[in-house]
């Protein structure tokens, strides 16, 4: 199985990002799997929060920042996933490349974009 380069849901100390590299079936991709999962869930939690103290009309100054600030913690950390998983789906080897000889490989020009592993939908 090929290596893959993944950026963890998670950063050092000084707010760099961890890396992964390797085939994505180990410990590490697991609980990284696990943490984002969390992150996801908290996400969509935070979002019906956020919803409520806007609509609620005594909200307070101080409330509303406290909602903005964990929504932009929120947003940063699946802005993170998405842009990881991203990366994971375009490192996938694309179809090989046509390499201009003229034996008939079966293509009948009908093109239909880049193609996805099966294992790439989940």
């Amino acid at each position: 199985m090929k290596n893959q380069t993944r950026v963890l849901p998670w950063s050092t100390l000084e707010g760099n990002p961890c890396i992964l590299v390797g085939p994505g079936t180990g410990f590490m991709s697991r609980m990284a799997d696990n943490i984002e999962s969390v992150q996801l869930g908290m996400a969509g939690d935070l979002l019906g929060h956020a919803a409520d103290t806007i609509a609620d009309p005594k909200a307070t100054p101080e409330e509303l920042r406290f909602v903005a600030a964990r929504l932009t913690e929120s947003l940063r950390e699946v802005h993170r996933i998405a842009e990881s998983r991203g990366d994971r789906l375009s490192s996938f080897d694309q179809p090989d490349v046509d390499d201009g000889d003229d034996e008939d490989d079966g293509d009948d020009g009908d093109d239909e974009g880049p193609q996805l592993p099966a294992e790439a939908t989940g």
